[in-house]
C-alpha cells in the first residue's frame, strides 16, 4: 500500500469538501443581502447581522481549512521522503487527536449548541433572538453535514495508516 498515495488521496479530498464551507458562507451572505434589500418585516430585518456573521464564519472555517489541507499535499511528500516511518507515525498521532476532536466539538458541543438554540426560539419570543437561533441551527447543520463526511474519510485514513504501520 503506498500511504503517500493515500494521504495525497486524503488531503484532496478534503480540498473538495471544504469549499463546501465557503460555498455555504457564501449563501448566508447573499441571504443577508436579500434581508437588506427585500426585509419588510421586522423578523426580515432581525436576519440581516445573524446571517451575515454565519456567512462570514463559514467562509473563514472553508479558507483556513482550505489552505491547511492545501499545504499539506507538499509537506506530505517532503515528511513522507524524509522519514517514512516517522511520517506514518506523526500522521496516526494527528488523526487521531483529530478524530477526538470531531467526537467532542462536532458530536457532542454542536448538537449542545443546536438544542440550546432550539429551545430560545420556545421560551424568547423576540425577532432577533429567533433570528439569532434559527440562523445558529441553519450554521450548525451546514458544519454537521461538511464534518461528518470529513469524521468518515479521516477514520478510514487513519485505518490506512494502523494497517501500514502494523506491517
Amino acid at each position: 500500500m503506498d500511504i503517500l498515495k493515500t494521504a495525497t488521496d486524503w488531503a484532496k479530498a478534503e480540498l473538495f469538501s471544504t469549499p463546501f464551507f465557503m460555498l455555504f458562507g457564501v449563501i448566508f451572505m447573499a441571504a443577508s443581502f436579500g434581508f437588506w434589500q427585500l426585509g419588510k418585516t421586522e423578523i426580515a430585518k432581525a436576519y440581516i447581522i445573524p446571517t451575515l456573521v454565519a456567512g462570514l464564519l463559514l467562509l473563514i472555517i472553508g479558507l483556513g481549512l482550505f489552505y491547511t489541507n492545501k499545504s499539506r499535499i507538499t509537506e506530505f511528500k517532503n515528511a513522507y521522503n524524509t522519514d517514512s516511518e516517522a511520517f506514518v507515525e506523526s500522521e496516526i498521532i494527528r488523526t487521531e487527536a483529530t478524530l477526538k476532536e470531531y467526537s467532542t466539538v462536532v458530536f457532542k458541543a454542536i448538537p449542545i449548541i443546536i438544542i440550546v438554540a432550539a429551545l430560545l426560539i420556545f421560551f424568547i419570543n423576540s425577532p432577533m433572538w429567533r433570528a439569532i437561533s434559527i440562523t445558529t441551527i441553519a450554521m450548525m447543520i451546514v458544519i454537521l453535514l461538511v464534518d461528518g463526511n470529513a469524521h468518515a474519510r479521516i477514520e478510514t485514513y487513519k485505518e490506512q495508516l494502523d494497517l501500514v504501520n502494523k506491517q
